[in-house]
């Protein structure tokens, strides 16, 4: 017997106080700028035993502004912008060199928290990318020159040759550069922090880039 997804839908709880802790925010207090309330944030979803904390979804718009979404890993956050990367060919690479405009989602279900980026993105030049590429694990490396991210694939088998021969290369060279390879940055214009609440009176506060300095402000839940 299949089983009955509205019935699992119903039975499952949010923020289980058995394995979620939801800690106040004190907005008042918060940074001035959002870089250091996510390290901080981020800091303790890690601290706190968050399962892939780097793990955020990317939302990409297509070249008739269709939405599309995908889970990749967040690769640093500096003041340069929020960084992820991809092939330049792959599906969400196209989509942004269509419409270079991106949102990011995190989601800390230990603490109840999210926290959602907006803004433009673009590429970093081609040596940052393959730097970060080489400073990253032989796994990576093999997959980035395995190569045709998106592309129709023919058989399992046809893949399971292309990425044998892709780790061997990656072993033997670990060097090798990957061209299609890109480090992309997104420079947020607004970033959203949000604290769940067990009387869901979540809290939410919105960093809107001004002219010479964030803006900060309260949302309702």
């Amino acid at each position: 017997m299949e089983p009955d997804l509205h019935e699992l839908l119903r039975s499952l709880r949010v923020w289980d106080p058995a394995v979620t802790d939801l800690p106040p925010f004190e907005t008042d207090t918060a940074p001035a700028e959002p870089l250091a309330l996510f390290t901080r944030w981020f800091a303790e979803a890690v601290a706190a035993g968050q399962d892939e904390p780097h793990a955020m979804t990317l939302a990409t718009a297509d070249a008739e502004g269709l939405p599309d979404a995908r889970i990749v890993v967040l690769h640093g956050a500096d003041a340069d912008g929020w960084s992820f990367a991809t092939h330049a060919h792959s599906r969400k690479g196209g989509q942004l060199a269509a419409r270079p405009y991106a949102a990011l989602a995190f989601y800390w279900p230990v603490l109840g928290r999210q926290v959602r980026v907006r803004g433009p993105v673009a590429p970093a030049p081609e040596r940052e990318a393959q730097a970060d590429l080489h400073a990253r694990s032989t796994g990576a490396l093999a997959a980035a020159l395995t190569g045709r991210q998106s592309a129709p694939l023919g058989s399992a088998e046809e893949l399971a040759r292309a990425s044998e021969s892709a780790w061997e290369r990656a072993r033997r060279e670990p060097g090798t550069p990957a061209p299609s390879w890109t480090l992309y940055r997104l420079r947020p214009q607004e970033v959203e922090f949000f604290q769940g609440d067990a009387r869901r009176r979540h809290a939410r506060l919105r960093y809107r880039r001004g002219e010479r300095e964030w803006v900060r402000e309260l949302l309702w839940p």
